[in-house]
């Protein structure tokens, strides 16, 4: 019962930023100007790119690597990238709220399922990962907002929309638990899986929207959601 509660609490954290983002992102929009909004965008952009280098350095593949063949390991891997490769052309055909939800969402709910089942084998790694999920859900969830702005969605609905979907890291979280509990090197591969996805990602759609024109220091950023990834998995690791 001690474990599940964990479960519940950690991937509760993890998702809730989700809507902390978007209500971040309200203020941003509210109180200041366009030119240091935009500024700040960028820097939040690299900030959760480099988070998400983080955990794929220091979760999502270390244990898959001792664990699986070389070719098992560049299979699951490179499976990772086509499939996120493949929803995320169908995304950008789409545009619209859903489109925009499923793009924040895409590494949100593989992420999610292997923190509920890594909880029960390895609790603080579980513990790091929750930490990583919240850090980069807040970044992206800002971007996302902003995104939907563009779409003309109106505040209220998109912040409804972003406080239901914190909740679906618990729904996640607990399908790993019940589903993956004896299924470490299934976990692994869902952990592998989604590090492919990711940093196809990152290069995709995070990395060339981190870089302001004619500023270099928001790129920065990367290298401080990296730095607070290795001091995270130092602490919690």
């Amino acid at each position: 019962m001690k474990q599940l509660n964990g479960i519940i609490i950690y991937s509760l954290f993890a998702g809730i930023t989700i809507f902390l983002g978007g209500l971040l992102a309200r203020t941003f929009e509210k109180l200041i100007s366009k030119e240091i909004k935009t500024y700040t965008l960028h820097w939040t952009i690299a900030f959760g790119g480099g988070i998400l280098m983080a955990a794929i350095a220091f979760v999502l593949t270390p244990e898959a690597i001792q664990t699986f063949s070389v070719l098992v390991m560049a299979i699951i891997f490179a499976t990772g990238a086509f499939v996120f490769f493949l929803l995320d052309k169908s995304i950008a055909k789409r545009q619209g709220v859903l489109a925009q939800t499923m793009a924040m969402m895409m590494d949100f709910i593989p992420e999610a399922i292997a923190l509920g089942a890594t909880f029960m084998h390895n609790h603080r790694l579980g513990m790091l990962l929750a930490f990583f999920i919240g850090l980069q859900n807040l970044p992206e969830s800002c971007n996302a907002y902003f995104d939907l702005r563009k779409s003309n969605q109106s505040p209220k609905k998109i912040l409804i929309i972003f406080f239901v979907l914190s909740f679906f890291g618990v729904i996640a979280a607990l399908a790993g638990r019940f589903l993956l509990v004896n299924q470490v090197r299934l976990t692994q591969g869902i952990m592998l899986f989604a590090a492919g996805g990711i940093l196809y990602l990152i290069f995709q759609d995070i990395a060339p929207l981190s870089k302001a024109e004619k500023r270099w220091e928001p790129t920065l950023g990367a290298m401080l959601g990296f730095l607070i990834g290795l001091i995270g998995t130092k602490l919690l690791g």
